[in-house]
């Protein structure tokens, strides 16, 4: 299962269950937040590492930057190049 699916699924079990939705809004305040959010997900079933989600945030970036305007360094800055798991943790605070 690629780390959007993982993502999704997850984002789905926290829109039905508050207590789930509570625990992984809580991993923000860990030392190691990405960490604590990747032991939930293991747990839950799911095999997703930090490196996953860091990657997976890169490589989206860097399909919207190469789509626009030809791509390159002198592509328009993009604004928003917050990392997958912040993202994340905003769609759960809405």
């Amino acid at each position: 299962m690629d780390v959007e699916a993982v993502m999704s699924a997850l984002r789905e079990k926290a829109l039905k269950d508050e207590n789930f939705r509570k625990e992984l809004l809580e991993t923000q305040k860990e030392k190691n937040p990405l960490s604590s959010f990747c032991e939930i997900a293991r747990r839950e079933g799911y095999e997703l590492y930090e490196m996953d989600i860091l990657t997976y945030g890169e490589e989206f970036y860097a399909a919207i930057k190469r789509s626009t305007n030809g791509g390159g360094e002198n592509s328009p800055k993009l604004e928003g190049q917050d990392d997958y798991y912040d993202m994340f943790m905003a769609e759960l605070r809405l």
